[in-house]
């Protein structure tokens, strides 16, 4: 059946033009519209499967308006414009749009962006389904459980974190059982402190200034007495009940879901975010879609064979209720609530054979996120195949990719497997993709969408069943529009993102991560040394770490190895640029920069080890072996970074 397709576009010559490319193509054409309300009109009366939209359109609302309407309705939907104003795309990207076209485009990007909306549709509208799946039967299991209200509100908020983000969530009701409000702090991936509202004010009462302004009102039952609306998303409260929770815990945003749950109790769902303006229809949906399990989960909480959430519970309540953590996540380390959200995210994807693109500076863990998704998945069993395409020459990377037979080449002196067919079951992790080559790209974008691979030098093709996760350090964006990467092969990836922060902002982790490695290295070289210096975890602290997590790894087992002794660890040596690490890290302008000081840091790091090791490389305590690496890779390595002789033993004829 031909796919429905609505144009939304207020010059009509464009529109004309729309129509007759894509009726060529195979698609039905259900109508064009010139505005908002328009558009909206004809989807009453049929329902698109995609709908391509002009930004720019008659009356008040704008495509971007009518995006938010199609996220919330799951309809997939490309952006057609000719407008480059910076601000109005990032706006326009903030609605996650299944393509973007600008105008003038050919005929060949229509087809072919339109094809791949369709495709991530497809893939989007199975995983969710079996997510939704998964989330109604999770919430049935808590909801006829026989554990206590406390403990059903914990397995709730585990159950739905990763279909609604939220760094705490609290609950509110105004019932014959007595005004209640706590809830639960994120304090870790499976790590969350519970919380009471009359607690938290008792902590509060010698800032009486602060109390007054504040929480005056919040003795008062009556909770949403002037709100009719079920669900409101990142608005600014001025209910005080509401207020604390945004001001004690520095909130950003909300997102509050209101129930009736019968005999007179009025109930609501709060989560709030650190993050600005997170939450939107698609979150708003989700509660929708389950109010009816929401709404059984709540109604048992306040059933009278058990105890209200709140009040003083019937056993003592520990700060802090610590769940397994996932052995998956081992090597990730940190609680900031970005780093959260894309682990959150990563649990989210990996049941499925959804492709996913993981974005992020070097050196901030995209490899572990990678293996996260493999060994999170149902391939777990199956083989991780990872391939660094920086790193493999242009003439030699189809065969590596994809095999070759006896004879394909000078040289091909036999039949080789490519990584595709080594990874078959299992997952192949392609490292930074945005450096493969163009030719590269067309032949890669073939084996996604045909699922079958050929080697080089064979006379036919073969089926490969392999899940694909992409990495790159790169803004595809912006290499896509300097004609580096293929727009097709970018949204084919692009199907589920997830950005890895880089250090600098998340800096909260740092102590976390200094501990981690501090007790990696002083038992690698059976060093004891019991604490971190003060002046050292300032320096720290002010650094900009261009060279994220891996730059702080290689800093800590510097100072490690360089330790003479002393209790406390210390920085033997400056960092790179702390004497200007308060500047902007704009900076650094481009990644050729980082990778230059990347470049420069490893080269200190490794002079710094040879000059322990007396200049040996190979043998016991040798560089090599204090670097628990091969000799011949350091010895590479040395080469690499013109490293001589005289850098590390001055004293020693050559």
């Amino acid at each position: 059946m031909a796919k429905k397709v609505l144009i939304v576009e207020d010059e009509y010559i464009v529109a004309s033009n729309l129509r007759l490319i894509l009726a060529k193509a195979g698609y039905s054409i259900i109508g064009i519209a010139i505005s908002v309300e328009d558009a909206l009109d004809q989807m009453e009366k049929q329902k698109p499967d995609i709908v391509l939209l002009d930004i720019m359109l008659n009356g008040e609302r704008s495509g971007i308006d009518l995006a938010k309407i199609l996220t919330a309705q799951h309809i997939a939907f490309v952006y057609l414009s000719a407008n480059s104003n910076q601000a109005m795309l990032e706006e326009a990207k903030k609605t996650d749009p299944y393509g973007f076209l600008v105008k003038p485009f050919r005929e060949k990007d229509l087809i072919v962006t339109l094809d791949i909306a369709w495709y991530r549709q497809k893939n989007n509208l199975e995983a969710r389904l079996l997510q939704e799946v998964s989330l109604q039967k999770q919430l049935m299991d808590i909801s006829n459980g026989k554990s206590e209200a406390k403990q059903k509100l914990l397995e709730l908020c585990q159950a739905i974190r990763t279909f609604i983000p939220f760094d705490l969530i609290v609950t509110q009701a105004n019932s014959a059982s007595g005004y209640v409000n706590c809830g639960y702090l994120r304090t870790g991936f499976s790590e969350y402190e519970f919380i009471v509202e009359t607690e938290l004010i008792t902590s509060l009462k010698p800032k009486q200034s602060l109390q007054k302004k504040t929480f005056n009102t919040v003795e008062e039952p009556a909770i949403f007495p002037h709100v009719t609306e079920e669900i409101e998303i990142n608005l600014n409260s001025t209910i005080a009940s509401e207020r604390i929770w945004m001001d004690h815990f520095k909130m950003e945003s909300n997102l509050i879901f209101r129930l009736n749950i019968g005999a007179g109790t009025a109930f609501s769902y709060q989560f709030y975010s650190r993050q600005r303006d997170l939450y939107t229809q698609k979150h708003a949906g989700v509660l929708k879609l389950f109010k009816k399990c929401l709404s059984n989960v709540t109604e048992k909480m306040f059933r009278p064979s058990i105890s209200p959430v709140i009040g003083i519970p019937q056993e003592p309540i520990n700060d802090e209720l610590k769940l397994l953590e996932r052995h998956e996540f081992n090597g990730i380390i940190g609680r900031h609530s970005l780093l959260l959200a894309a682990l959150d995210l990563t649990v989210q994807v990996a049941p499925y054979n959804t492709s996913v693109l993981i974005l992020g500076e070097s050196g901030t863990g995209k490899e572990k996120i990678a293996r996260a998704v493999h060994q999170l998945s149902p391939r777990r069993d199956q083989p991780f195949i990872q391939v660094n395409c920086g790193a493999i020459p242009s003439t030699l990377i189809e065969s590596e990719l994809f095999g070759h037979v006896l004879g394909a080449f000078t040289g091909a002196t036999e039949k080789r497997k490519g990584k595709f067919e080594l990874a078959s079951g299992g997952t192949i992790f392609l490292d930074e993709i945005g450096e493969l080559p163009l030719d590269m790209q067309v032949k890669l974008l073939r084996v996604l969408q045909e699922k079958e691979v050929n080697a080089v030098g064979a006379n036919a093709p073969f089926k490969v069943d392999v899940r694909v996760v992409a990495a790159t350090n790169r803004n595809l964006e912006k290499e896509v529009a300097a004609g580096k990467f293929r727009l097709d092969l970018y949204y084919r990836l692009n199907i589920f993102p997830i950005t890895i922060v880089p250090l600098r902002e998340r800096k909260s982790d740092i102590p976390a991560l200094v501990s981690f490695f501090k007790n990696k290295f002083c038992k690698e070289f059976n060093k004891p040394i019991a604490d971190v210096d003060e002046k050292m975890m300032e320096q720290l602290y002010e650094y900009q770490w261009p060279g994220n997590v891996r730059e702080l790894e290689n800093i800590i087992e510097r100072s490690v190895i360089l330790n003479e002794g002393t209790s406390k660890l210390t920085l033997k040596q400056p960092l790179s640029d702390l004497t200007t690490s308060k500047s902007p890290i704009s900076t650094i302008e481009t990644l050729d920069d980082i990778k230059q000081i990347q470049m420069e840091t490893e080269r200190a790091h490794l002079i710094s080890v040879l000059k322990i090791a007396n200049g040996r490389i190979r043998g016991h305590n040798g560089a090599a072996d204090l670097l628990k690496i091969k000799p011949t890779t350091l010895e590479s390595k040395l080469l690499k970074l013109n490293i001589r002789r005289q850098d590390y033993f001055p004293s020693q004829e050559i």
